[in-house]
């Protein structure tokens, strides 16, 4: 049916906004497509994230356990490096200790021969072997303090130490060796006080100065201190051949060691490797300042203390003058459980005029007192004697069985701060093996007096 031109505009208009209607609806139906596909890419993407974040985690606790595997396997290692190197240093100290005896037992003969000998070719031949067990004992003295660093047995005792009566010990001491090599030493006076170990600082002082000595050929050698920069700064200084800069930081290693004094013997190359390591432990620092052909300088850098704090004891030590007469029957009772050493001992306190009993034990010497009848003027005891018995013991059996405090002295080759103690505490004299027979001469005629 025909329709008018109004009727046909109507259906276009009409027709466009169906359009309209629809291209609305479609665009709606595309969003929601759209969303829905946008929310199954993020539900598979988060699946895919899960499963990475599980694979991930299975690696890094695989990886856990790994490093704890690792870990316990480094602890094990290090336990037995631990336990492999304090076997190693009580094995040193052990054998260090043990031959030590020996060694007392041919210090004592030699002495005991020297007396005895009147030819001068017997001394030279003497001398010289008096040198090299001289030189040996300070080997085994310095591998014996080596171990107890590396043991974690020598523990430092930190206080407040006087220089001068320590440098005049040393002074002592050192004089006579640079006197015998044509050596001046000057050893300058300190009216200082400084916070260090008292052996171990001495030992300090006792190496450089052993080392200047052995190393310079002409000239001397010079020790003070002086206040620097909030410090104590001890300096040893010598006329020597000089150090190179290549080698300053190598003598300090073990086992490093130069071209000794003709008139001396080089040494072991453990005598600066023992001052850095015991300056080390003491928190003091070490320097080195050295030409070639002009000398060395070492100085030791300590803190200072106030005077007032040192010790009476150890701020001034009471000079001892000994009467060196008087041994002549002398009755000495000897406790030594070293027949080597027992018998090199007896000859020389024979040789020196002295009637001895020796014995082996506390028990032995109560049998041997009875035998006797009568009370020895001294005992001599070694520390350590067989079967775990101390000396310290076996000199209270014999005071008790006399009833009487009879003057008493220990021996030992051990060098530890207990020993000491122990033997200090029931008011005993204590020689160091191997003996030096002067020294022990004169604490004879020393506890007879």
């Amino acid at each position: 049916m025909w329709q008018g031109p109004d009727a046909v505009d109507q259906l276009r208009r009409e027709a466009a906004k169906l359009r309209k209607i629809n291209a609305a609806l479609m665009s709606r139906v595309e969003r929601s497509m759209d969303q829905q596909l946008n929310a199954f890419s993020l539900f598979e993407t988060a699946i895919a994230l899960d499963h990475k974040v599980r694979d991930r985690t299975h690696q890094l606790r695989e990886a856990l356990h790994s490093v704890e595997r690792a870990n316990e396997g480094l602890y094990r290692a290090k336990q037995q490096a631990e336990a492999a190197s304090s076997l190693k240093s009580s094995v040193l100290i052990s054998v260090t200790h043990d031959l030590l005896q020996p060694l007392n037992a041919a210090r004592l003969t030699l002495s005991a021969l020297t007396e005895m000998m009147e030819s001068q070719e017997a001394g030279v031949l003497i001398d010289q072997a008096s040198r090299s067990l001289v030189m040996l004992e300070d080997l085994l003295r310095s591998l014996l303090e080596i171990a107890k660093l590396d043991s974690g047995a020598l523990k430092p005792d930190v206080r407040a130490i006087a220089l001068a009566p320590l440098f005049e010990q040393l002074r002592n001491e050192f004089e006579p060796i640079a006197a015998r090599q044509g050596l001046s030493l000057r050893i300058r006076p300190a009216r200082l006080a400084v916070m260090s170990d008292a052996m171990m600082l001495r030992r300090i002082l006792q190496n450089l100065l052993a080392n200047a000595i052995r190393y310079t050929r002409s000239g001397g050698v010079v020790m003070g201190c002086r206040p620097r920069g909030g410090q104590i700064c001890v300096q040893v200084s010598d006329t020597g051949p000089g150090i190179a800069q290549a080698q300053q930081e190598a003598i300090f290693r073990e086992f490093q060691r130069g071209d000794a004094n003709a008139a001396d013997q080089a040494g072991f190359g453990l005598g600066l490797s023992i001052v850095r390591r015991f300056a080390s432990e003491l928190g003091h620092e070490v320097r080195l300042s050295s030409q070639l052909g002009r000398g060395s300088t070492f100085t030791l850098e300590l803190e200072p203390a106030d005077l007032a704090e040192v010790a009476d004891e150890v701020q001034a030590p009471a000079a001892r003058h000994y009467d060196y007469s008087g041994l002549e029957g002398a009755k000495i009772l000897l406790i030594e459980n070293d027949p080597n050493g027992s018998e090199a001992m007896a000859a020389l306190l024979e040789g020196w005029g002295c009637d001895v009993a020796t014995t082996r034990s506390g028990a032995d010497a109560l049998v041997r007192l009875s035998e006797l009848g009568g009370a020895p003027d001294v005992v001599i005891a070694d520390l350590h004697l067989d079967h775990g018995e101390s000396g310290l013991s076996a000199i209270t059996e014999v005071r008790e069985h006399l009833k009487l405090d009879t003057p008493a002295m220990i021996i030992t080759a051990d060098y530890s701060e207990q020993a000491a103690k122990q033997a200090s505490l029931q008011g005993l004299e204590v020689l160091k093996k191997p003996i030096k027979p002067a020294e022990m001469r004169a604490l004879l005629s020393f506890l007879l007096s």
